[in-house]
């Protein structure tokens, strides 16, 4: 089968492999009808994820039918329509019980797909714990509309349910990219007073203006001043950090109010500081880390109801043959790319 491989450090190929099979009677083996493309799989590409694994096929977001599952698994069957989690997860462990499933104990646990294990831009892949990493796709929901469900749309919710937001609360999103679309999408949910979306990239701007014209945007060289004039008390009571940059990590602390939220689910290509004599008496507090992707029968609840459409963020299709094309306008934002997909053709 065609599948797209981590090589080595700065080198994907598009090459043949062996058709996965069942490794373990929990498993289950998707036909992958479409992909995406996501700057975890840039991370990797430049070697930014040391614990990837050369020879992996990459790819963590995708859908598609089931073909094969093993005998253990009860909650998917052959023909079924799923999405596929980003993480893997046992469901048994203390972290998962308590639904921590990125911090899943198990050896194939948390980010295992096309990081560790072979992944989905391919044209099947082996689910470990199938029944808690597929999600079934309600009939009226289209592949496109389900695709980011199991990535930036499941971090976008959980940055949200972390972040506590309250009606009265101005909420500030530092990144305009496809997990800061996702992210304001599950913080309009909320309802908060005020949104305030900071991207340096005009054509994102414009896609934010053009989609969402509540939401108030502005560039990272104004963005202290202007959080300033629009919010309550000297600041946002809610950030929450998509972006992963140096610069934006510290524009995310500087421009909370006191005894804020600061939210940073961004993943950092090097270690940031947390200048704590500047921070002192702000007295706030950080949530951290990777998406706990446990909620995707609930958005894809959302999106059936029409409350949540990721559907305008694909704004780019690409066959799987063709897809070091796709990977070369991702990574050089060319032509106003937001999301790829990329379909899956035997």
């Amino acid at each position: 089968m065609l599948t797209y491989t981590y090589k080595e450090k700065g080198h994907f190929e598009l090459m043949d492999k062996p058709r996965p099979t069942l490794q373990h009677e929990r498993d289950a083996i998707v036909k992958v009808t479409l992909a995406s493309i996501c700057s975890s799989d840039l991370h990797i590409k430049h070697g930014s994820v040391p614990r990837a694994v050369p020879g992996i096929t990459v790819g963590h977001e995708m859908v598609g039918v089931v073909e094969e599952v093993g005998v253990g698994v009860t909650h998917v069957k052959p023909g079924d329509r799923v999405t596929v989690n980003v993480e893997t997860f046992c469901g048994e462990c203390f972290f998962c019980k308590h639904g921590f499933v990125n911090n899943c104990t198990d050896p194939n646990g948390g980010w295992a797909l096309g990081c560790r294990i072979d992944g989905g831009q391919a044209e099947y892949v082996r689910v470990p714990f199938a029944d808690q990493g597929l999600n079934k796709i309600p009939d009226t929901v289209s592949d496109e509309q389900a695709l980011l469900v199991g990535d930036v749309l499941a971090t976008g919710y959980w940055a949200a349910k972390i972040s506590e937001i309250s009606s009265e609360d101005t909420v500030l999103i530092i990144g305009g990219g496809p997990t800061g679309i996702c992210t304001l999408l599950c913080v309009m949910l909320k309802s908060p007073k005020r949104i305030i979306l900071c991207e340096k990239d005009p054509c994102r701007l414009q896609f934010i203006h053009d989609h969402y014209p509540s939401v108030l945007t502005v560039e990272p060289e104004n963005l202290q001043q202007f959080v300033q004039k629009n919010s309550d008390h000297g600041g946002a009571d809610v950030v929450l950090e998509v972006a992963g940059a140096p610069e934006t990590f510290e524009l995310a602390w500087q421009c909370a109010r006191p005894n804020a939220i600061v939210t940073v689910v961004a993943l950092y290509d090097e270690s940031q500081v947390l200048p704590l004599p500047q921070m002192y008496g702000k007295n706030l507090i950080f949530k951290t880390g990777g998406v706990d992707g446990c909620d995707c029968d609930e958005t894809l609840r959302l999106i059936e109801q029409g409350a949540i459409d990721t559907v305008p963020l694909i704004t780019h299709r690409y066959a799987l043959k063709d897809i070091a094309a796709a990977y070369e306008l991702f990574e050089k934002k060319q032509d106003g790319v937001i999301k790829i997909a990329v379909y899956i053709e035997e």
